[in-house]
């Protein structure tokens, strides 16, 4: 038993394939692998292309993000209305009585104001009383505040576009991978099928050929345990074909039905161009990147606003109201609805100057604060920009890997059918054992599923290629041709 058969077949999908390898089949059953490459697509098949536009259309997370950019822009209409002038209006009927002291108050919220002289009473008589007015207040400058708060809205803005992008990119490429890593599945799992079926087609051949005593009874023994483990990878298979399905209905809710087909054809049968692989890479190009300077313009645009926010703050204010009351200055009271209209006027012009003293120690320390987030920010920007250069050499390197283990896969595919057919004839004529046969079936499966796999491969290396520099569509595009 070779080394690649003593590894836990469940650990790794690379030697999940190979041990599928070692349980091939016959002649036959490279014919249907082969066939099953085409099996796939079919007239109202999905593609990969399907799939990522379905998923950049109906993901949740797509739409999340669009909602915080939604959210980010109408922040920003909020921050403009700061230099919109203040109206306020005022409308008020009381019946109250007028009974009124010498004397101060604190502040408070809790005690009703009273107006007017002392008269001396009290009493519990009441009075009507009304009041109306409006008051319109504005500030005509505030030493960049209000502008300060308009660039944080905006930076807050680009950064949540920036986040759309970048989720978008990542579900397109997690879309596309997933639908990549269900065609692998299926190849596999056909591959098990007809492994299993030709297993059965040698056992029943020698079964007849032990029973005329033509070949000895172990020959059948050793094929029957054969079959038996090919059975099993089988299970193994169709159980990583139902998870990829499982998998790939996150991103397309129908993807798991039962009479949904697959178009991987040009996928399975061609490679790639290789154009566009050595230009030079440029981290700016990825919205990660683009997400990551957008936070630190975010920060920065904070900072400036909570730099300008102890100043003094100018407002020009007018104001225009007017009571009735159904008390006089002699303590006498007006008798029906007198008081209910107002009939004193007044007005009011002036400009109202405060500045918050005490706010220094407070706003000194947000501004340390901020300042320590966009330092953190900025680093946390050279981190992604070194992330997205290793991504993308580590995924240029695997992408020229993949192509040349892919023009390798079909050197391999013929030497294995070369050797199948000597050691059938070989066995045929009674001087090899059964061994040899079964020892040349599993080259030949194994190099037909390492074909298709390496195939595969490519287009997924190129599909990480393509995301490193920050856009799926060159893939999408190569894959639709």
């Amino acid at each position: 038993m070779s080394n690649c058969e003593r590894v836990n077949l469940r650990n790794s999908v690379r030697v999940f394939l190979c041990s599928i390898a070692f349980f091939g089949a016959m002649s036959a059953a490279d014919a249907q692998i082969t066939d099953a490459h085409n099996a796939l697509a079919s007239g109202d098949s999905l593609s990969v292309t399907d799939v990522v536009q379905s998923a950049l259309r109906d993901y949740p997370l797509i739409h999340i993000t669009q909602e915080e950019l939604n959210a980010s822009a109408a922040n920003i209409r909020l921050a403009r209305t700061a230099y919109l002038p203040r109206i306020d209006g005022l409308a008020q009927f009381n019946r109250a009585t007028r009974n009124n002291v010498f004397g101060a108050l604190l502040p408070q919220n809790t005690l009703p104001l009273i107006s007017g002289p002392v008269i001396g009473t009290n009493n519990g008589g009441s009075v009507w009383g009304s009041a109306t007015g409006l008051l319109i207040s504005w500030q005509p400058f505030d030493f960049g505040l209000r502008h300060a708060n308009v660039e944080a809205a905006r930076a807050a803005r680009d950064k949540a576009d920036a986040a759309v992008q970048r989720s978008q990119l990542e579900v397109g490429t997690a879309a596309a991978d997933t639908f990549l890593t269900l065609i692998a599945a299926r190849q596999t799992e056909k591959s098990a099928a007809a492994a299993v079926d030709n297993w059965d087609v040698l056992l029943r051949s020698t079964h007849a050929l032990a029973s005329a005593q033509l070949r000895p009874g172990a020959d059948e023994s050793r094929i029957d345990a054969e079959r038996a483990m090919a059975q099993t990878q089988l299970v193994y298979a169709r159980q990583a074909e139902e998870l990829g399905l499982a998998a790939l209905a996150k991103f397309i809710p129908h993807a798991n039905d039962s009479g949904t087909a697959f178009d991987a054809s040009r996928l399975l049968n061609e490679l790639p161009a290789s154009a566009d692989e050595e230009l030079p890479f440029k981290s700016d190009q990825n919205p990660v990147m683009a997400e990551q300077r957008a936070t630190t313009a975010q920060s920065s645009a904070q900072l400036h606003a909570t730099e300008r926010s102890w100043v003094p703050q100018f407002n020009l204010e007018g104001a225009g109201y007017a009571r009735g009351t159904g008390a006089e200055t002699n303590g006498q009271r007006l008798t029906g609805a007198n008081g209910l209209v107002p009939n004193v006027q007044n007005y009011a012009v002036g400009v109202n100057i405060t500045f918050p003293f005490m706010d220094f120690a407070s706003i000194h320390a947000r501004e340390a604060a901020q300042a320590a987030t966009l330092r953190a920010n900025r680093a946390s920007e050279q981190l992604s920009d070194r992330n997205l250069q290793e991504q993308f050499a580590k995924a240029k390197a695997t992408l020229h890997a993949a192509r040349e283990i892919a023009a390798n896969t079909p050197i391999e595919v013929k030497s294995a059918h070369i050797a199948f057919d000597q050691a059938r004839a070989r066995y045929q004529a009674g001087l090899a054992p059964i061994d040899d046969v079964a020892q040349a079936q599993r080259l030949v499966v194994q190099a037909e599923i390492d074909d298709s796999i390496a195939r595969l491969n490519v287009w997924r290396a190129l599909l990480q290629f393509d995301a490193a520099r920050g856009d799926i569509q060159p893939f999408l595009q190569a894959a639709s041709k």
